[in-house]
Parts: structure tokens; sequence; C-alpha cells
């Protein structure tokens, strides 16, 4: 709700307030005719900002039960039951103010990470320290990140090490320690001390800038129960006002009519349903989990197929050295030494996880000379002095000249990188993309929260993806999958229920767009994922994914409990009002109590404790 309205809504809550009191103190002194004139005038500015807000949600197909409101307020003002109209405007546009607070309460932790967006940020300029605006900063530039600051985009570290605070954007509570060249998320606060980052994106392009993108989609968003409780209040106001003519009709009472109309304002069916879902946006939020709209959530909550992509996904998505093999007199670090510090010169996954283990030992790697690399096959080159050559075992034995070698025994699963010094063969690094810690415990987890079918989808061979998946609780394994065979198992498991696609890379985008809900791993998952998705897990922990499911499920729960909750007590109410058991005044006060509850009900979403937190 715009700045605007939440003031006129302040405005006119003041004015139903005053006009309902100084009527009352008036009306006690003996002077009944000026006290209607006054809660006349109380009512007026209120029923005018009502009928102009009618006007505006008509023109655009709307009908809502903000038409019970005016009906009620108009009919006690042409009756003279100006008492009435004035409990019923207060009530009414405190109810708007109320409903307006509960919806800012329950985007609490979006709206945190939408007030963090940094304006500005200081670069290194020709020795100098420069304050720029964030749309001045480009990649490669360097900027300082002073204590408290937060980072404003992406980059890696370029001190000895870095102490950030990322619970605004993964629900991590404990600050993360990053050692030179790590990788920093925009959004991150610095705990620790100053630190020149080294930018990696611009501010339009970082995943801060992508996270309030998302966030602001989903605030505008609307969920398909909520549309469907526009639907159910235009069936309502029909039985509101056939109570409330029946009541006239057979009584020929118009008061009990009027009073009818007050039970029913405004209605808990619109109240209820769009504060718990946005609660439950709000809460998933604070697990790291981003939902992009109110939708999205309430299809969470009926999902009971899950399609997990592999790499990246069920597995880490980086290869890893299982071991290192020797066939020489050289140990196994210095075979890792030579293999890491000619792989800098490298972008091949494979070789950057090499650099990555050999950092993470802390090897000083020197700058490799005259670097040569066949795509696909292997690179040579020298290291201090010694020419080396890694890559698959034909292309180094093809280098080296030698006819065989003891090639290690793998699995399917596992790759082996030959390494050569001087023209020797002196080893292998075994590697393998591991399955994320925790990956039997993420599955288990599913089936106690009701997913009835978990499937792997991958484009990777039937041997790799058997090996990898062995002993895990997966109903089906599928492989060797183009993107569009991958669409094609989404839509065949759509037809048995609501499906869940999982994954992280662009062949994966399709999936996800095809699937009731998608979820992209966006830490590390790219763009076209994140964009197709329908969730968005803000930290590389596929677990996280489990108490964005609790809490969906909870906070459709608690949307229906409210809904009917207060629709089965205004009933109630208009049949006691109808049957002439409530008076206009005793109605509004009673209608304005149960919207009270069911917003406060509806609120509980934002204390759901998923049992599979983190």
């Amino acid at each position: 709700m715009s700045g605007f309205q939440d003031r006129l809504n302040v405005v006119l809550v003041a004015i139903a307030l005053v006009g309902l009191v100084l009527g009352l103190g008036i009306w006690a002194t003996g002077h009944p005719q000026l006290a209607d004139i006054v809660w006349t005038a109380g009512v007026a500015p209120v029923l005018a900002a009502l009928v102009f807000e009618i006007i505006r949600s008509l023109s655009k197909g709307d009908v809502g039960l903000d038409i019970v409101a005016a009906l009620s307020m108009s009919a006690a003002l042409v009756f003279g039951e100006t008492l009435a109209a004035a409990v019923v405007a207060l009530m009414y546009s405190g109810g708007t103010f109320l409903e307006s607070f509960a919806e800012r309460r329950a985007r609490r932790e979006m709206s945190d990470l939408l007030s963090r967006v940094p304006r500005s940020a200081t670069r290194h300029d020709n020795g100098a320290l420069v304050e720029v605006d964030l749309d001045d900063i480009a990649p490669g530039d360097l900027l300082l990140i002073r204590q408290g600051d937060i980072a404003p985009v992406d980059g890696t570290v370029e001190a000895d090490g870095a102490v950030l605070n990322q619970s605004a954007l993964t629900g991590e509570a404990m600050p993360a320690r990053l050692p030179r060249g790590g990788d920093v998320m925009s959004g991150s606060t610095n705990t620790g001390d100053a630190f020149d980052l080294r930018a990696t994106h611009r501010a339009t392009d970082s995943t801060y800038a992508g996270i309030v993108r998302l966030v602001e989609a989903a605030q505008k968003s609307k969920a398909p129960m909520v549309r469907l409780a526009d639907r159910y209040s235009l069936v309502f106001l029909v039985v509101t006002v056939a109570i409330a003519t029946a009541a006239w009709w057979f009584s020929g009472d118009p008061i009990r009519a009027v009073a009818v109309l007050v039970v029913a304002t405004p209605c808990p069916l619109i109240l209820a349903v769009p504060v718990a879902l946005v609660a439950g946006m709000s809460r998933a939020a604070h697990y790291g989990v981003l939902i992009k709209g109110a939708g999205p959530l309430e299809a969470m909550a009926r999902i009971r197929t899950v399609i997990l992509d592999k790499t990246g996904t069920l597995t880490d998505g980086r290869p890893r050295i299982l071991t290192v093999e020797t066939q020489s007199d050289l140990t196994a670090n210095e075979i890792l030494f030579y293999a890491a510090a000619l792989d800098q010169a490298s972008k091949h996954p494979v070789a950057q996880a090499i650099v990555a283990s050999a950092q993470d030992r802390e090897m000083g790697l020197p700058v490799p000379v005259d670097p040569v690399e066949t795509p696909g096959a292997g690179i040579t080159g020298l290291v201090d002095g010694h020419r080396i050559a890694l890559g698959g075992a034909d292309f180094v034995i093809g280098q080296v000249g030698s006819g065989h070698s003891d090639h290690p025994a793998t699995s399917e699963a596992e790759v082996t990188v030959a390494v050569a010094v001087d023209g020797q063969l002196v080893g292998y690094l075994v590697m393998a993309d591991m399955l994320r810690s925790g990956t039997g415990g993420f599955l288990a987890g599913l089936r106690r929260i009701g997913i009835a079918r978990i499937l792997l989808a991958t484009g990777d061979r039937q041997a790799v993806a058997d090996g990898v998946t062995e002993g895990l609780d997966l109903d089906e394994v599928h492989a060797q999958m183009a993107p569009d065979q991958k669409v094609r198992l989404v839509l065949s498991e759509r037809e048995h229920g609501p499906v869940m696609m999982v994954g992280d890379g662009v062949n994966d985008a399709p999936a996800l767009a095809a699937a009731n809900v998608g979820v992209a791993m966006g830490a590390r998952g790219t763009a076209a994922s994140a964009e197709a998705a329908d969730v968005v897990l803000l930290v590389d922990r596929l677990d996280r994914l489990l108490p964005g499911l609790e809490v969906a499920r909870g906070a459709r729960r608690i949307a229906l409990e409210s809904v009917i909750a207060g629709i089965g007590l205004s009933i109630i109410g208009m049949i006691a009002a109808a049957l002439g058991y409530l008076s206009p005044v005793e109605g509004a006060i009673l209608q304005e109590v149960i919207d009270v509850a069911v917003i406060l009900n509806a609120l509980r979403a934002l204390r759901i404790m998923p049992k599979c937190a983190p």
C-alpha cells in the first residue's frame, strides 16, 4: 500500500473516531439531534472514500464486500440509525487500517531486504578513495568495504580474509569467514575488519539486485486462493443482501436489515487470505527461501511430486579430488602442486576444482609460463622450469610419448586427470562430483512432510546417474535427458498431481517453467534458472527447501482456518440480527471483533516453526 493510502487511512480513522466520541458526548448532554448531525459528519468522509474505491474497483471488473460496507452505512443513515452508521464507519476505517498494518507486519522479512539496498560505494581511484554511485561500479573495480558496510555488488575478497553476516540473504545466523578470493554476495554485511572487494558484476547484475527484483514482484502478486476469495465474496454479497431483504420483508422492520448488513462488514474472506499468505512468504524468506509470489506459495502447499536435477542440485556441482594416485617418486602434494599451478590458466570446471583444492591446502602457486590448452583434452605449460602436461590419459600419454600406464580403477561417477612432469607420467588425480552433504536426510524429510514421489532427471549417462544415486530413496532415475525431455517428464507427472522441479542450470529453465513450482539454486545457479523459477534458494543448500515447504503448508492451512471460522461466525451473526437478537450497533461491534480475530489468526503464519528448520 502506498504511503498516501496509509496516511488517508489514518485520517479517516481519526475523523470517524472523533465523530463517534464527540457525538456520544453531545448526546449525553441531552441534544440528540445535534449528536445525529455530528455522527453523520463523521460518517460522510469515510463513506465518500469508500464509494470512490468501489467505483475504481468496478471499473477494473472487481466486485468486493466493500459494497456491503457502503450499503450498511447508507442504510443506517437513511433509517436514522446514525450511531450505528458512526460505529460502522469507525469499524470499517479501523479494519482497513488494521489490514494494512497486518500486511506490513507480514512483509517484515522481505521489507528488510528492500530497506538494505545500498546507494553508493567507496572505490579505490589512483591511490585515493572516492564515493561513487552504484551504477558507476564496473567489474574489476576495487572497493573498500568498511566495518558495518553492506557489499554493494558481487565480488571476491582481496585481503587475507573477511567476516560477513549473510543472514538477511540466507538465514544463516553465524557470520561467514571467507578467505582471500572467496565469493562475496552483494547484500552481505561486513562484521569484521575493513577489506577490499574486487567487483565481479555490475550492481544491476548482482545477487542482491536480483533478490530485490524478485521481492518486488512477489509483493505485487495475487494467489489463486486470493482470486478464489474474490469470487466467493460476490456470493457472500448476494447472500448478505438476500438475508437482509428477507429480514425486512418478514418482520416489516428495516432496522433488522440494517443490522444484517453491518454484521457482514467487512468480510474475513478478504482479510485473512492475503495476510496469511504474505506472512508465509515473509517467514519463508527468513529461512533463505525466496518465494516470488503468493500464488507459488499456495502451489507449494499442494506439491506431491518432486523432480530433482543432479549436477549442482543433488550433487555439489563442483568436482572434488578424492585421491592422488602416484606413479613416481613425487608425493601426492607435489603432483597436486604442479597440476594446480598450470590449471590456473584454464577456466574448465575440473581445472578450477584442482586449483581450489591446492588453495585449500594453502599451497603458494607460481604463475604458469606458456600455457597451451587443447579444449576437451588437456593443457601443457611450464611451472618453475618444469614441463607439465595434464588432462585425459590419452592426451597426456600422447604428450610424453609413453606407450602404457597403470590407469587407476574408478567408478562410473569418477573421472581421472593424468599428470606428467618433464616427459614422465607421474600420477593421476581421481575426482568426482559428490552428493551434497545430508542428501539422504533431505530425501527422508521430503517423505516425512508428505511428498509421495521423488524423481531424478539428469543429462548424464545412466551408469553415472545410478552410481551417484545408489542407496538413495528415489522412485525413478531418468538419465541422458535433453531439456525438452525434462519438460515432457514434468508434464507427464503433472497429470497425477502438482509437481515441483528443482534445478540450477540453463538446461533446467524450461522444466522449471513447466512445473507447478520451479525451484532454482540461487546461490550459484544461472540467471536463466532463477528467472524461470517460482522459488529461489538464496543459500546453496538443498535442505532449505524443507522449511519452505512446511511454511507454505502452514500458511495455507491458517488462511483456510481463518476464512472458515470468520465466515461461519459472520453468518451466525447475520441470522441473529435477522431474527432481531442484535441491534445495528451490536452487530457492528461483533463484526469488528470477528475481523480482529481472523487477522490475528492469519498473522500466526509469521510464527510457523518448521520441524525441518536448520
